[in-house]
């Protein structure tokens, strides 16, 4: 659906121009911004594959199921419906992490999988789950504590401070995280009765 939606903006801004007689700016749009975002791209890579990289690791040495472990009483309250020890649970303690420290792109290979596990136990496959819509919830507007990826951003545009929105991301992140899940559980206790 989103693809439908980007693809008729997209020919909308084409017709608008081509009948206002700025055809020229759309293409001299494209070939700028598409150079822009290779640039971008490749900036961000060794970011990406390094983080990345990092949680892997930390998932071979057991680290992220010792997280995992630590976050066990939140997340058994999260998610009263997943036993202590289900596997998605440790994929969603990782999330989070990755999460908290900014790295969207680390997150979602963990955020996946947790989904698939949580699918798996899913009798009505065409439907969410509670946990399903809990987690998705909180991977959404999950608190973030140091927003690396956008620090880095900020760093490669040449930011004097691009430190300055670590308060401000604690904070929005907190709000939002601590709003979707307050509207998820009375949500959740309204179906159920």
């Amino acid at each position: 659906m989103v693809n439908v939606i980007w693809a008729g903006l997209i020919f909308i801004a084409i017709i608008y121009s081509f009948f206002t007689g700025q055809i020229d700016v759309i293409n001299s749009g494209i070939l700028t911004h598409g150079k822009s975002g290779v640039n971008l791209i490749l900036e961000m890579m060794p970011l990406i594959v390094l983080w990345t990289g990092i949680m892997k690791i930390a998932e071979k040495a057991g680290l992220l199921n010792s997280f995992a472990r630590l976050l066990n009483p939140i997340l058994s309250k999260l998610f009263p419906s997943l036993p202590g020890n289900h596997k998605a649970l440790g994929y969603i303690a990782s999330n989070i992490g990755a999460n908290m420290l900014g790295l969207g792109s680390a997150a979602t290979p963990f955020g996946l999988k947790a989904m698939d596990e949580l699918q798996k136990d899913n009798p009505r496959k065409s439907e969410a789950t509670e946990a399903m819509i809990t987690f998705l919830v909180l991977n959404t507007g999950g608190v973030t504590i140091i927003p690396t990826t956008v620090i880095a951003l900020r760093i490669m545009r040449g930011s004097i401070n691009p430190t300055e929105i670590i308060i401000t991301s604690i904070l929005a992140t907190t709000v939002s995280s601590l709003s979707g899940l307050l509207l998820d559980y009375f949500i959740r206790r309204r179906n159920r009765r």
